[in-house]
């Protein structure tokens, strides 16, 4: 078995999830109109015992359309375990709509990730002094790697995001948000997957995107193998901070599950959709544990309602819709994209390096590749 180099995502090393077709970049960009940027933060040199000034962070950020600042989406949040963050999931709630981009970044920048999204907007819109919003940010805790409280996400690296967000091809890996991240005790971070479905006749895609943080490397699943069980830690060493630092044994940490679709959905069921990406990291090997953060949020472009709508609340106006019993398939697409989107966070992401130089080790590709074709998997 030849040795494999380089960082690359699970369906190039042969392994395939589930049995729908992927979009032509197997991103949450296949959704048209769907943007996604990038700003990595990566400063200082690690050292024993310091934690200070090493930063290992970063944000990313979603567009469910380059206009999303005007004209809003129909979407719908999920929490299987809230020991975590997403701001602006109370409004998302109440009216079923999205009408900012999406930033994730790490649990103590939250709040500067928020302030600078509407620093933005009205830096570039001068003339909307009067209009408000409630960005939608999520987190996980990147504390492994980064020094958390050091606050070195700032709002240029979000102002870079939001200019670079882009379509076609999106980095995974340790990028972003995910940069400091850790997943089943490997390195962890931005993972992205999608899949085309057939409805009537019409070719609609479905996709999403997530910041991988959580787990225990004994439930590690991949495609129904026990991965992480076959990998021990004499091989591949995993959290040794947990002694070093006093953190509880029971820490799990987190995961955002972003869900993007241009199927003409309604809130109440971009809902659905959010509530059916929990199976996809349970396929995974999650379980939701306590301490864990696991927040889904799925919109759908296939409505966009401009501001100028919301005046007129006397008129009304058409939206389209699928009829419940059309969703199974969609179910399906969500499911499998969001399991493939954790393996691709771990099969790209490389081993990282920070504070008090605890390492974050990368999941053995050779090894994976291994471990598949013992259960006959792969060929």
């Amino acid at each position: 078995m030849s040795q494999i180099e380089k960082r690359t995502r699970a369906a190039d090393l042969g392994i395939r999830i589930g049995r729908l077709p992927r979009g032509p970049y197997n991103a949450i960009t296949d959704v048209p109109g769907v943007l996604v940027g990038h700003a990595t933060v990566i400063e200082g040199q690690p050292e024993t015992d310091r934690v200070e000034g090493i930063a290992r962070t970063g944000v990313t950020v979603i567009f469910p359309h380059k206009n999303i600042w005007e004209e809003s989406v129909y979407a719908g949040a999920f929490s299987l375990n809230g020991n975590g963050e997403m701001t602006g999931l109370l409004w998302v709630e109440e009216s079923g709509l999205l009408g900012t981009p999406i930033g994730i970044t790490n649990t103590h920048s939250l709040g500067l990730v928020r302030d600078a999204i509407i620093s933005y907007y009205f830096s570039r819109n001068p003339d909307s002094k009067s209009r408000w919003m409630i960005p939608v940010v999520g987190e996980t805790w990147d504390g492994f790697l980064n020094d958390v409280n050091g606050m070195h996400v700032k709002q240029e690296h979000v102002h870079q995001a939001l200019d670079s967000a882009s379509s076609g091809v999106v980095t995974e890996g340790s990028v972003g948000g995910g940069t400091g991240m850790v997943c089943y005790e490997f390195k962890g971070g931005v993972g992205t997957s999608s899949r085309v479905i057939s409805l009537n006749g019409r070719q609609f895609c479905l996709a999403a995107l997530v910041q991988a943080n959580y787990g225990r490397r004994y439930q590690l699943i991949v495609d129904g193998v026990p991965v992480g069980r076959d990998i021990p830690v004499t091989e591949v060493p995993g959290r040794t901070d947990l002694q070093q630092t006093g953190l509880s044994s029971s820490r799990e940490g987190s995961i955002i599950v972003i869900i993007a679709t241009d199927i003409p959905l309604l809130a109440d069921q971009c809902k659905r959709l959010a509530r059916r990406g929990a199976l996809g990291i349970a396929r995974a090997g999650s379980m939701g544990a306590d301490s864990s953060g696991d927040i889904f949020l799925a919109f759908s472009t296939g409505n966009r309602i401009h501001s100028s709508l919301h005046a007129a609340s006397n008129e009304g106006f058409a939206v389209r819709t699928l009829g419940h019993e059309a969703l199974t398939p969609i179910f399906e697409a969500v499911v499998e994209s969001v399991e493939e989107a954790v393996l691709n966070a771990l099969c790209t992401a490389a081993t990282l390096t920070g504070i008090r130089k605890q390492t974050a080790y990368a999941l053995p590709l050779n090894k994976l590749v291994g471990i598949m074709r013992k259960y006959g998997r792969l060929k």
